[in-house]
């Protein structure tokens, strides 16, 4: 299963809008769904489909439809053809008055009532986020380790890990995944303890989480050279793979936004 709500036009719907996805309600209670949602994670192996879409009402309502993938009028479209994450398989799906029943439509509710954000849900997307690309990171990690020790260039006649450059380097990656560690633990047991932190501060959570990943992984690529960029090495992929985090929402200038805003509020005029 996965959630459905990037549009071709409406992108992300994290930053406003209402979808071109829409329900039409049936005299019988049911509804018919069409349109399209974009970057759908994992689209050919799902079996049910949580789809953003609002209703073709004199007032829409915003909310979710299960939709079964194998229902009639559901089509996936190869498109995913990205740097990075290519065996996520997240293509378009297209759907087209794709028959539901009434009781498919879980949660619509008036698009005002979407507004406020759920400190769980916001939580649980940094964390699983951050996990995510911390194993990517950590994979780097143990490549460029065993890289170093060894890799033993003719001009210095021992491995490149005996070079305390490269120590500090490694070091410095390490420094990146310990902070991602104890973050994701201390954000994992507050929420299992029903104390989940600030929405604004899970936002900045995903962003940290994620720079820290990348960076990790582009301090082993400078240590490896031109081997980080062959395709022959695991690392390649990992460089690849690691910067699509940067995409996901919230994406960092939307977390530092609302992060910013948040602080001037207790000195606004």
């Amino acid at each position: 299963m996965n959630a459905l709500r990037a549009e071709p036009d409406l992108g992300s719907p994290t930053r406003g809008g209402l979808p071109a996805t829409v329900l039409h309600p049936q005299r019988d209670g049911a509804w018919r769904l069409s349109g399209r949602k974009t970057y759908v994670t994992g689209a050919p192996g799902l079996t049910w489909m949580e789809v953003w879409a609002r209703t073709a009402e004199e007032h829409p309502r915003l909310g979710y439809a299960l939709v079964r993938a194998d229902t009639p009028g559901v089509r996936v479209v190869e498109s995913w053809n990205q740097l990075g994450m290519r065996a996520t398989g997240s293509h378009d799906v297209v759907f087209e008055d794709v028959p539901l029943p009434a009781e498919h439509a879980v949660d619509l509710r008036a698009p005002e009532e979407w507004v406020t954000a759920d400190p769980v849900q916001a939580v649980w997307n940094a964390v699983g986020l951050g996990a995510l690309y911390s194993g990517i990171a950590r994979a780097a990690r143990n490549w460029i380790a065993r890289f170093l020790q060894e890799r033993r260039p003719t001009s210095l006649g021992a491995p490149l890990a005996t070079l305390p450059r490269m120590q500090e380097k490694l070091g410095e990656i390490q420094s990146l995944l310990l902070v991602n560690d104890r973050l994701i633990a201390s954000a994992a047991a507050e929420t299992d303890a029903q104390i989940p932190p600030p929405v604004t501060d899970s936002l900045l959570l995903k962003t940290v989480l994620t720079e820290n990943a990348v960076r990790a992984v582009e301090l082993a690529a400078a240590l490896a050279g031109n081997h980080a960029y062959a395709r022959a090495h695991p690392l390649e992929r990992h460089l690849r793979d690691v910067l699509c985090a940067r995409i996901h929402v919230p994406t960092a200038d939307a977390a530092h936004v609302a992060a910013g805003r948040e602080a001037i509020v207790p000195f606004a005029a």
